[in-house]
């Protein structure tokens, strides 16, 4: 047991720690559930080799080992290591870790810098850390649990390759269980249903499965075993009436699509409850109304997006339970909208042509001319300010030549669409009327 201890570390304070703590991986190769960064070919793993470590943002769920990796790295690749939370540090935070930082550098060791929760910094703190990333201050690793493209500025992204953080899986979860046995010289005194429940209440979080176990291994008696039942009686928590890894998680968000799609509020509302009963995420629900409402609603009712993403900023604002009831009235309205995947389909038309045709160029009266030799060559060349134009409107073909007019967005005469319709109809006309 003595190898799990922090090093100098008297084993009676070893053991006051919680076990979670005492069981933090000492190297990248022991770091479990995330063997696309830390295993033998992983990215980490080749960077570490390479000697040349970048910045990266960490996106996963919680407990999955964002903090662990970035501490292992540091260790690995000779860094001095900073942490910060974007919770509770600022401007002054940031001002006094950037210049320990410079200190150090001129001292030849640089620092890698870890920022927990990172897109809880508005704009402008994200924008303080780009000189000393440039620079070479610091080689920042911010973690965060949300979506990095929705939430860091496109700049911070530019300089910082994302890695994505898995869930652990139940494999994963099994082997930190074994770990937690051997650390503590006794087996997890469940029995195998209970042991797998155990398992899915964790919700492939690795932190959450030790502090279960930590639990269990308080709460029993001598010779005691834990059936199912028993264990959610100690541990207070239930276990997801689903495996959200599984076919359980897939056939419920699939219903609640099909439902959505019908135009069946009540079914919708069923299955959205349903998940909402079995722990599934509710900002992941969310996510999937969003594509609801541009895959099967699209312009028959421009509202439908902006409402999913309001119901979206609501429960960020509430958390739950009372923000669930943001996106019970975006499913609700999704359902009870008119139906149109007019979008949809005109995307993936363009997109195949885009394919087939990616190599040819704009008609050349459609491009700019920022030189005398591109406007020698024709560029700009009669092009017409549709804002000139009767009606706004020039009727030009703008399609590249050799590949002809291509109609892609046909929307039918429902909801507003119907309007939309009405617009193309008149301007085809008038563009048939001026080009013959």
């Amino acid at each position: 047991m003595s190898d799990l201890f922090a090093p100098h570390e008297p084993p009676e304070m070893a053991s006051a720690r919680p076990l979670a703590d005492r069981l933090r991986p000492r190297t990248l190769a022991e770091v479990t559930g995330q063997e696309h960064l830390t295993g033998p070919d992983g990215v980490l793993t080749r960077m570490i080799a390479s000697g040349s470590l970048g910045s990266m943002i960490f996106w996963g769920p919680p407990g999955t080992g964002k903090t662990t990796v970035a501490r292992l790295l540091s260790g690995e690749a000779g860094l001095a290591f900073e942490q910060i939370s974007a919770i509770f540090s600022g401007v002054a935070d940031l001002k006094k870790v950037f210049e320990s930082a410079r200190a150090r550098r001129m001292s030849g060791r640089q620092t890698l810098l870890f920022v927990d929760e990172i897109h809880r910094f508005n704009r402008a703190q994200q924008d303080s850390f780009l000189p000393v990333m440039e620079d070479g201050t610091v080689i920042l690793v911010g973690a965060t649990t949300e979506n990095p493209s929705f939430e860091l500025n496109a700049a911070l992204l530019s300089r910082a390759r994302v890695l994505t953080f898995k869930p652990h899986d139940e494999a994963s979860l099994e082997e930190l269980l074994k770990r937690a046995e051997a650390a503590e010289g006794k087996p997890l005194p469940l029995d195998h249903e209970a042991r797998a429940s155990l398992i899915r209440m964790a919700d492939g979080d690795g932190r959450a499965v030790l502090t279960l176990a930590e639990e269990v291994w308080r709460a029993a008696r001598r010779e005691e075993i834990f059936d199912s039942a028993g264990l959610q009686e100690i541990v207070q928590r239930r276990a997801p009436v689903y495996d959200k890894g599984q076919d359980g998680h897939y056939n419920l968000i699939s219903a609640l699509h099909k439902s959505v799609r019908g135009s069946d509020p009540d079914a919708a509302l069923y299955y959205l409850c349903r998940m909402f009963d079995a722990g599934e995420d509710p900002l992941y629900i969310g996510r999937r109304l969003v594509r609801m409402a541009v895959e099967d609603i699209g312009l028959a009712d421009p509202q439908a997006l902006a409402i999913c993403n309001a119901a979206k900023d609501a429960y960020d604002y509430l958390g739950s339970p009372e923000g669930e009831l943001a996106l019970a009235e975006a499913c609700v309205y999704l359902a009870t909208a008119p139906k149109s995947n007019a979008v949809y389909t005109a995307y993936k038309a363009a997109m195949r042509a885009a394919k087939e045709n990616g190599s040819l160029l704009p008609p050349k009266h459609i491009l700019n001319a920022p030189t005398k030799l591109m406007k020698g060559e024709g560029y700009g060349e009669g092009y017409r300010y549709d804002h000139d134009e009767p009606d706004a409107f020039s009727g030009q073909d703008y399609f590249p030549e050799k590949m002809g007019r291509k109609t892609f967005y046909d929307p039918p005469e429902r909801g507003f669409e119907r309007e939309i319709r009405k617009r193309l109809e008149w301007w085809n006309k008038l563009r048939r009327d001026r080009n013959s």
